[in-house]
């Protein structure tokens, strides 16, 4: 099976033409191509595939074979694996997931995708619809107690559920101990992603993140985007702003006009190969 190894600010998956390359187990693949000893190494793999609707269509499989919604740092780089293969000469595509339509304008410098902006859609603020089991219109600074101790927390989700926690130095926290523990939290019914999120001033924040199957992972695009709009719900930031992640920066602006989330950030290629699976 050929691949292509590419990353999203360090956020890294295996990329599979899904129109040609033919898997009977994606998420035994996943598994066995994700392991960074034994495998390829990876946060998990996505299936590019033809679509009815879209330019393209995403499935996506973290390091333990379970299948996620979507991937905003993922979704970049999609969008820069059809461009750069001549699969599209498109420079706005849009790309079908299981969290909806998203729309990509790719910015082509010398002849290759260099970043990609995102129109994540509107986020999901409704506590039942994230889901979380707070039956509120918005879930802001909720408390949540983990350990014998509680935290607030505000859940947004972008089509994937997340918690978002501001702590004051995100660096000391030991998220392979806490991470697990907010992940399987009864208060999230098809688990969570967390975000432990630092404010440094109203344009800039700093955050780390534990996702939902797989672990703390270098960046989350939509942990991104949902730390955000929570920052903004909190009256923490300005709606535009830059999101400082263990693998590189994201600029996201929540837009007050049409309530849209953009994310912009880069999309790398590492390299190219092929494996029996």
């Amino acid at each position: 099976m050929k691949f292509t190894k590419m990353h999203g600010i360090s956020n890294d998956y295996i990329y599979i033409n899904g129109a040609t390359e033919k898997i009977d187990n994606l998420s035994e693949t996943a598994i066995k191509l994700s392991d960074r000893h034994t495998g390829i190494g990876s946060d998990g793999i996505v299936i590019i595939l033809p679509s009815k609707t879209c330019d393209f269509r995403m499935r996506m499989f973290n390091s333990d074979g379970s299948e996620a919604e979507m991937c905003g740092n993922a979704s970049r780089c999609v969008g820069k694996y059809v461009y750069d293969k001549g699969l599209t000469n498109k420079t706005k595509v849009s790309l079908e997931t299981l969290a909806g339509v998203k729309i990509l304008d790719l910015h082509v410098v010398d002849g290759k995708v260099d970043t990609v902006t995102v129109d994540m859609g509107e986020p999901i603020l409704n506590g039942l619809d994230i889901p979380t089991t707070f039956d509120l219109p918005t879930v802001v600074s909720q408390p949540i107690e983990v350990f014998g101790k509680t935290n607030l927390t505000t859940c947004v989700s972008m089509g994937n559920p997340h918690s978002v926690i501001f702590v004051d130095n995100v660096d000391s926290l030991d998220l392979e101990k806490i991470g697990p523990s907010y992940e399987c939290h009864p208060v999230f019914p098809r688990k969570t992603n967390t975000e432990f999120v630092e404010v440094h001033n109203r344009l800039e924040v700093k955050m780390r993140v534990w996702e939902r199957g797989a672990g703390e992972t270098m960046a989350c695009g939509t942990g991104a985007c949902a730390v955000a709009v929570a920052c903004v719900l909190n009256g923490l930031t300005d709606r535009d702003v830059c999101v400082k992640l263990r693998g590189g920066d994201l600029h996201i602006k929540w837009s007050g006009e049409d309530n849209h989330v953009y994310m912009t950030g880069p999309a790398t290629t590492v390299f190219e190969g092929e494996v029996e699976i």
